[in-house]
């Protein structure tokens, strides 16, 4: 088939193009900067666009003649951006590519999406069920994209939304990065009591479920959290990480609310200066909240199973964190 892969050159998006690609499938990429992974894709074969969804007439041009479109892009961890740059991308750029979906008359339209629309989990573990609480304004357009997908479902397109938790894998430039920097330096500082859980979900498993998503029938309009088996407390999930080094790590406990209060700071010094802060608190808050969920609906209604649990996912992330010299 030929599919469309937005966001196709980052993290996310290079394996789900990988796949399509080792598949046979012929994968346009429509991305707005040359990613870490851009060459790569390049040189095995997929078409690659540079530009943002925000440009309609660009999407009416990928999206003609595609029968699938994985929709991966997003504007996120941008800080120097006003809100109306998240709502452009998350919500206008989305409504833009499920205009030209739908008269193109793609066949399935995936939508990644995000736990995060679900906040801080109150009554572990949490489902596709669990009460809508986005804490920033990434989290909010994200949801509000939702929305507009089930405005086209209602119209006839066939679109699946997913809803990921946190992502990891060979190519994670940031979120499992810093946890593998801390650990290896043998001491943790941990903002709290560390009790707080937190469900990873492995690349490869990740990608199972976009091929599963696009594969499955009866399933419009329907939304499913995509995790790994199961979820780790925090100190936990520091010690899985430094076993995948081969190392120990002692985790030191300190007060969250402090660090807290130098996030609030440092996003009221910077902002004048249009300078990113080195502390934020979407940063921190991951020291606070809760992320625990169940896959139930995805195991019965997509077929989802992870295959790969943390200790061999840890295990090929640290093999490539080396490899590109990050660790």
């Amino acid at each position: 088939m030929r599919i469309l892969v937005t966001g196709g050159t980052g993290f996310t998006g290079s394996h789900v193009v990988r796949r399509l690609l080792e598949k046979g499938h012929e994968v346009r990429v429509l991305d707005y900067q040359a990613g870490l992974f851009h060459d790569e894709l390049k040189e095995k074969g997929a078409t690659i666009e540079l530009g943002g969804i925000t440009n309609r007439d660009l999407v009416n041009q990928m999206v003609n003649g595609c029968e699938v479109v994985h929709h991966i892009a997003a504007a996120f961890r941008e800080l120097d951006v006003p809100d109306q740059h998240y709502w452009d991308v998350n919500v206008e750029g989305t409504r833009y590519l499920l205009e030209a979906a739908q008269r193109s008359g793609v066949s399935k339209f995936i939508y990644c999406s995000t736990q995060g629309v679900h906040g801080d989990i109150q009554d572990p573990p949490g489902n596709e069920n669990s009460p809508i609480a986005p804490e920033d304004y990434y989290q909010l357009t994200k949801y509000e994209g939702e929305k507009v997908v089930q405005e086209f479902v209602a119209k006839g397109l066939d679109a699946v939304i997913l809803r990921p938790t946190a992502i990891y894998g060979p190519g994670d430039p940031a979120r499992f990065l810093y946890l593998f920097k801390m650990a290896k330096r043998g001491t943790f500082l941990m903002f709290g009591q560390g009790n707080t859980f937190y469900h990873p979900v492995y690349i490869d498993n990740l990608v199972d479920a976009f091929e599963l998503a696009a594969e499955k029938q009866g399933t419009a309009g329907q939304t499913y959290i995509i995790a790994d088996e199961q979820y780790y407390s925090l100190n936990d999930l520091v010690h899985h990480v430094a076993k995948a080094m081969g190392i120990n790590v002692r985790i030191v406990h300190l007060p969250f609310w402090p660090l807290w209060g130098a996030a609030v700071a440092c996003e009221w010094v910077c902002k004048p200066f249009h300078v990113a802060p080195p502390i934020f608190r979407r940063r921190v808050d991951w020291f606070r909240q809760v992320r625990a969920f169940n896959i139930e609906k995805a195991r019965k209604e997509l077929g989802y199973n992870p295959k790969i649990d943390i200790q061999e996912g840890l295990a090929r992330t640290a093999k490539w964190y080396r490899e590109q010299k990050l660790i």
